[in-house]
């Protein structure tokens, strides 16, 4: 193939740079309002659409349905990636961002658990795995139709915006939650937002969705894919080129091994993971929750443009190395810092007044149930499931064979009772009464119900998210300029796709997930991010030694 000019005056029709970057920012950003909507209300749906599971139960369900949405992005990274690299960027980018602001509004308008039953989840989880199909034909083309716009020098600060439109999103779906309920809260009392206002931010997306398709429209072909189809010479079967051919496989493997195992770990553990470890295992309320993520994330936005331009300097290995390898120092120390800042007391009480489950191994079961039909009712679960309930991490001591379990909460032992065989509304009071005895026994160990908002330190709260975020967006920052860059033209759509969606997906999508099942299993509330770490770990390995440079690579074949 001839060699082709690659910058914004390659051809009369070409949309300015600045119109380019607009557009693609802005339908991503779009995408991504819809898709984080859903990450930031959680809890509500877990009430909402799994109130016949237990607490823990539905939380994880509700967790494993955000991460179900993730789990189909590889799959529509290879239809739309091939539908980009046989029929154009464009005509992908329409299609994406209307099946996405379909499947937002019709959870908006989705009914609830006690109005259809089992019919209200499984209609949840189509609309959130079609978001995770239009979602993974997105990244790709966005990245690649940016950079195949710009200049050589530029390519990591002009894709660099494609990256803020997951701060963008984020910003916006948490301002208009936090707005949503300050309204409603004044307006109908504090039951309104959990009961239907959660709706009105799902709702909202029918209006980006018509900004989003007017903006793309006036888009063109990119300089180097019209050249390409002109003379004929675009891949006729992208997916068999892109993976059945060993010398492109190997690169979509270390693209996947050395870069996306650590984005999806980092980028979802900073923004997803530690809302679910301030909420849930903190005991922070919501509102402090959304405003400390407001706050960070918007102070993230010019951090992505800046690692983006720092790599167009210096080159892209080295930033990524700086990200991954700060997150690795940060994961367990931030968190336990996040502890001591937002709720000292329970820090506190669990250094003065350690909880201990005293039991027999044989009589407890693994702390995992994401489709609600464990019943957990030997003496052993029901007190490791009070525990996890109340977010209190705990110590396993073994007791001989056929003792029943005990918490021990510093010098008080409550006994626990077993509840197998009996009728399901005998278990329930049982379970009710320890439980009750179990939290009665925490709260005069010193163990707080909630954060006390008088003790807080939000200020050094917020500067250990920024750490997070700083790891985050120079890992996040040139990440596009770098995947473009490691692809021929011809299937750089497909290729570039699945591995980053495979990273973001199946490793960053399921860290809220499994990280918090890690915790009710183990009991620590911090061994969750043994996930996170150890792909991080490997990523970072890998980079180092195998994942070449890539600035100032030639964007033609």
């Amino acid at each position: 193939m001839a060699e082709i000019a690659i910058d914004a005056t390659t051809a009369p029709a070409t949309p300015s740079l600045r119109t380019v970057v607009a557009a693609s920012a802005t339908g991503a950003t779009f995408e991504w309002y819809d898709f984080f909507v859903f990450g930031s209300l959680t809890q509500v749906i877990s009430k909402t659409f799994f109130s016949g599971l237990n607490e823990t139960a539905g939380y994880i369900a509700a967790l494993a349905l955000f991460g179900a949405g993730f789990a189909f992005r590889p799959v529509g990274a290879l239809v739309f990636g091939r539908v980009g690299d046989l029929v154009g960027r464009k005509a992908a980018f329409l299609v994406t961002v209307a099946l996405m602001g379909v499947a937002t509004v019709a959870i908006g308008l989705l009914p609830s658990y006690a109005t259809a039953g089992v019919i209200a989840p499984i209609l949840l989880l189509l609309m959130r795995i079609l978001q995770g199909f239009s979602l993974g034909g997105e990244y790709g083309g966005a990245a690649t139709y940016v950079c195949e716009h710009t200049t050589q020098d530029a390519r990591g600060r002009s894709t660099s915006w494609v990256q803020t439109a997951a701060a963008f999103g984020l910003l916006g779906a948490l301002l208009v939650i936090l707005v949503t309920r300050l309204v409603l809260g004044k307006w109908f009392g504090p039951g309104a937002f959990d009961a239907w206002g959660w709706r009105i931010p799902f709702l909202l997306s029918s209006a980006l969705l018509a900004v989003s398709i007017f903006m793309r429209m006036k888009l063109t072909e990119s300089p180097a894919f019209a050249a390409m189809k002109a003379e004929g010479t675009q891949s006729k079967a992208p997916l068999t080129e892109a993976f059945g051919q060993w010398k492109n496989l190997k690169i979509v493997l270390l693209a996947l091994v050395a870069i996306m195992f650590a984005q999806g770990a980092v980028w979802y553990t900073a923004f997803f993971y530690v809302q679910t470890f301030m909420e849930k295992f903190l005991k922070v309320d919501p509102a402090t929750i959304n405003g400390l993520m407001i706050a960070i994330v918007a102070a993230s936005a010019p951090l992505y443009v800046f690692f983006g331009w720092l790599s167009d300097r210096i080159g892209r290995k080295p930033v990524l190395l700086f990200g991954m390898g700060l997150m690795l120092i940060a994961y367990f120390p931030g968190f336990h810092m996040l502890a001591n800042t937002l709720n000292p007391a329970l820090a506190e009480a669990t250094a003065s007044s350690p909880a201990t489950v005293i039991a027999d191994p044989a009589d407890c079961a693994l702390q995992f149930d994401p489709v609600g039909k464990a019943a957990f009712t030997s003496s052993c679960d029901i007190a490791k499931t009070a525990l996890a309930n109340a977010g209190v991490s705990y110590i396993n001591q073994a007791a001989p064979a056929g003792q029943a379990a005990m918490v021990r909460v510093g010098l008080a032992t409550i006994p626990s009772l077993d509840a197998r065989g009996a009728p399901k509304a005998v278990a329930k009071a049982i379970k009710t009464s320890v439980e009750g005895k179990i939290k009665e026994g925490l709260a005069r160990a010193g163990y707080p119900a909630k954060a006390d908002p008088k003790r807080m330190n939000l200020l050094g709260a917020f500067g250990v998210l920024m750490v997070f975020v700083v790891a985050a967006t120079a890992l996040f920052g040139p990440i596009a300029a770098c995947l473009v860059e490691l692809f021929p033209t011809r299937i750089r759509y497909t290729a570039l796709s699945l591995p980053y969606h495979i990273g973001t997906g199946w490793v960053g999508g399921f860290v809220p997930f499994t990280a918090f099942a890690i915790v009710a299993a183990v009991g620590n509330i911090y061994s969750g991010l043994w996930y996170p770490f150890a792909f991080t770990l490997v990523a970072t390995v890998t980079c180092l030694f195998l994942l070449p440079e890539t600035k100032g690579r030639s964007l033609t074949d």
